[in-house]
């Protein structure tokens, strides 16, 4: 599967035309076939959401329903004029909803995937380059001759390791004096 990545404009583009051209089709084919379109929708809205950058995320799951509104218009079945159609056209809208809803939660379900995956693999790779400027920084700081950094602290390998904090424990802490109340001056 090719691999494009859409802005989102190229986003807004490919699912509004991609939807006008399967509502045309369906048309010619299938007699303005609702189910067909609304398949059709799913799909269309599951590419879009692949298919956008990882930058662009957040445009997939809003352009997604105004795409199902551009195609909208040749699947309604309206006779006479230009009321009837409109009138067919919100009918249409109405009782497709369940497949708006459908794509744009496909889109949506992709999209947050997509971004968990983009943020896990950041914070690895700032972890990982975190990692080796510390490596090599303690390489510097001693010359290259064998030193490594264990717990924060550069050592020798086989060294006995420092506790980190003291070795008394704290007791308990004194109580605090009571609060006194504040003097106001009137």
């Amino acid at each position: 599967m090719p691999e494009p990545r859409l802005t989102g404009l190229g986003c807004g583009l490919f699912c509004g035309v991609a939807m006008f051209v399967a509502a045309g089709l369906g048309r010619l084919l299938f007699d303005a076939s609702p189910a067909l379109y609304g398949m059709l929708f799913l799909v269309v809205s599951a590419l879009t959401a692949v298919w956008v950058r990882p930058c662009d995320l957040a445009g997939a799951p809003v352009v997604v329903p105004i795409a199902f509104a551009a195609g909208l218009p040749l699947v309604a079945q309206g006779e006479g004029g230009l009321g009837d159609h409109l009138m067919a056209l919100v009918t249409t809208l109405a009782m497709q909803a369940g497949w708006l809803y459908g794509g744009t939660l496909v889109a949506g379900v992709i999209v947050t995937v997509r971004k968990v995956r983009l943020m896990a693999r950041r914070a690895a790779e700032r972890k990982w380059e975190r990692e080796k400027e510390r490596a090599g920084e303690a390489g510097e700081r001693n010359g290259g001759k064998g030193w490594v950094e264990v717990q924060g602290q550069v050592r020798k390998p086989g060294a006995q390791a420092r506790p980190l904090h003291d070795s008394h424990p704290l007791g308990p802490r004194p109580p605090r004096p009571p609060a006194q109340p504040r003097r106001t001056a009137l």
